[in-house]
């Protein structure tokens, strides 16, 4: 399948909806397609523009522009990316009923391996007539800090999807659907992130809270009637990074529990414990009682992208990984070395 083809996968409307909560515009767009069209936007960028993702899916963003932009913002926007590179321009932009706003643009590449930008991500923010020197400063900081994280955390994703691109049009499809769902994890991320910088310690998540409401919304996503769900999650607190990592592996491995673990089955029941052990790090169990791994199948499987991150999420914590199959059912256990901080 051809990287053009790929793309208007990730065109769908429905496909990229991770992050409609954030109060921070953002969209994405894919330069290797003709004109940089828009391939997402969020929620707030629907608010703050005034324009349906519909409305705006497929289009690059000089709709925008209008009678009174400066040229010269806008050739900083092109020459950015034309040049592949970073940029933060104020620039005056115009809401779907004509009025005009102060838009502040960080834009981004998101790169492959090879350091081809294979989309862009643009965070914006409205800027408001009395605001401040000092405050725009530190909101121009805090978009930065935005901008690194959701780079960071885009680029594992996005730029998995690229190596697929030698596979069948099936897994390419699949791993598109599956990609809301890793969206919609990193949310729950940025929204712990948010709560801890209120609290004393800073940057330490509520991994407790962050996988309880992570495990709770695929239940609900992907669950069905005759299919219980339980939980025993400890109050644990962890770093953003391993925060992310851990959130993303466990959301990986409880969705793939629903979708395939009750297959011809009209009951089951998943389990999710996650527990500090004596010896220090933590430990990370999803159990089933379905019909189990076929046999000779490895999980989590190198040829899938699923699988591929597991492995790269967990590589990165030096945690360790064992599935275990009994007579009805499969058990998962991760061990993470990880310290943690009192609350």
């Amino acid at each position: 399948m051809h990287d053009q083809d790929m793309s208007l996968v990730l065109s769908e409307g429905d496909v990229l909806v991770g992050f409609s909560r954030m109060s921070i515009a953002m969209l994405i767009t894919n330069p290797r397609l003709e004109d940089n069209p828009i391939i997402y936007v969020n929620d707030a960028f629907e608010r703050t523009t005034g324009y349906a993702r519909s409305a705006v899916i497929g289009r690059n963003c000089r709709f925008l522009q209008g009678e009174r932009t400066d040229k010269r913002d806008v050739d900083q926007i092109r020459t950015a990316v034309k040049e592949a590179r970073e940029a933060s321009v104020d620039i005056l932009n115009y809401r779907a009923d004509g009025t005009p706003f102060q838009n502040r643009l960080i834009l981004t590449p998101i790169k492959n391996e090879a350091g081809e930008a294979i989309y862009f991500l643009g965070i914006q923010k409205e800027l408001r007539p009395g605001d401040r020197a000092s405050e725009n400063q530190i909101e121009h900081t805090h978009l930065n800090l935005i901008r690194s994280r959701v780079e960071k955390d885009l680029s594992l994703m996005l730029a998995g999807l690229q190596k697929l691109r030698s596979t069948d049009t099936e897994e390419i499809l699949h791993e598109a659907k599956a990609l809301p769902r890793r969206l919609e994890c990193l949310q729950l991320v940025y929204e712990e992130m948010k709560l801890a910088d209120r609290r004393v310690n800073d940057g330490f998540i509520d991994l407790g809270s962050l996988l309880s409401r992570i495990s709770n919304g695929i239940a609900f996503h992907d669950g069905r009637a005759g299919i219980r769900f339980n939980q025993f999650i400890e109050p644990i607190h962890v770093n953003l990074e391993t925060a992310t990592r851990i959130a993303l592996s466990m959301c990986e491995v409880v969705t793939n529990a629903f979708r395939h673990a009750f297959e011809g089955l009209q009951q089951g029941y998943v389990e999710l414990r996650v527990t500090q052990l004596a010896a220090g790090g933590l430990r990370i169990m999803i159990s089933d009682d379905g019909v189990g791994l076929p046999a000779g199948a490895e999980f989590p499987s190198d040829k899938t992208l699923g699988g591929q991150l597991i492995k790269q999420l967990l590589d990165g914590l030096d945690a360790t990984i064992n599935v275990a199959r009994g007579a009805a059912g499969t058990v998962v256990m991760i061990d993470v070395p990880v310290g943690f901080t009192d609350q």
